[in-house]
């Protein structure tokens, strides 16, 4: 019963939970990584809100979040799960060996979950522009137009940053989260009594370097997912490499533009999305998932 498809059935409804909270952090971040105009976290949602309110606005691309949540999220947890309980002693699983273990199952993930990911930067983008100007509405029709575009390759766009970024944040993020369950009880003993305040702490804790180690990444893939070629003329940018060595142009910190929306969205989503797992995962099956 405690099998693959359970885990990530688990990873995915959990994963949607936590995106009904969170989605909006993901449109502020999109938004400040795509655009040249400088504001900050807070004057970016408010852009955003005077533009468009909560729904068209803030809430842009929540279909697609639903999508990767089935897609991404079911495969990056629900591997990570798998590959660390299905372990001898999985108490015992060396702090590498997880890190190798978010690294298989946020590649994987990341391949089966680009093209949800590509709706929701492209959704997130159109957030603060009219409805009639935007470039589909609803994650079908984004997909769609993306498709009569660019053929069916098309929403695999960016798929080379989005594997990296995927690879960087979910080993960071899932390794340091099992790590930090197990050793904060033993520098706080008083933690070994409180096992939801250890995973509320762990999943803080991996959210901050897991969004360190992605950061760049992501900021490239969201630039290449947005990018639009004018017609009869040259695309922005000619792959990854390109786009990081523009980035870089305009100033180091360009590559961690966002950070701040990003964290605070990966914080509680992880919070959230980890710790109703954990629940799910032990009223079902008596044991943990990460």
């Amino acid at each position: 019963m405690d099998g693959l498809p359970l885990k990530m059935g688990l990873s995915a409804s959990s994963g949607m939970v936590a995106a009904c909270v969170c989605h909006p952090f993901d449109v502020v971040r999109v938004t400040m990584q795509v655009t040249t105009v400088k504001r900050s976290t807070g004057g970016t949602a408010a852009a955003i809100y005077n533009a468009q309110g909560i729904y068209r606005g803030l809430y842009s691309g929540l279909s697609a979040a639903f999508l990767r949540q089935w897609t991404y999220g079911a495969f990056r947890l629900g591997i990570y799960s798998f590959l660390l309980k299905s372990q001898p002693k999985p108490s015992e699983v060396s702090f590498p060996m997880k890190l190798s273990f978010g690294l298989i199952s946020g590649g994987v993930g990341s391949v089966f979950g680009t093209p949800a990911e590509l709706g929701i930067v492209r959704m997130s983008a159109d957030s603060m522009t009219p409805v009639q100007e935007r470039r589909g509405v609803g994650i079908r029709q984004v997909l769609g137009n993306v498709i009569s575009e660019n053929g069916v390759a098309g929403m695999w766009n960016g798929v080379g940053p989005t594997v990296l970024r995927a690879m960087a944040l979910n080993s960071v993020t899932l390794a340091m989260t099992s790590q930090s369950k197990e050793q904060l009880p033993v520098f706080v003993p008083q933690l070994k009594e409180q096992p939801t305040v250890t995973m509320v702490l762990s999943t803080i804790i991996a959210s901050f370097w897991g969004t360190v180690a992605s950061q760049p990444f992501d900021v490239v893939k969201s630039r290449l997912q947005n990018m639009k070629v004018p017609e009869g003329g040259e695309a922005p940018y000619s792959g990854a490499i390109d786009c990081a060595r523009k980035c870089v142009a305009e100033g180091p910190m360009t590559l961690f533009k966002g950070f701040t929306p990003a964290f605070v969205k990966l914080a509680p989503f992880t919070v959230l999305s980890l710790n109703i797992l954990e629940r799910l995962t032990f009223i079902i099956t008596g044991g943990s998932a990460v």
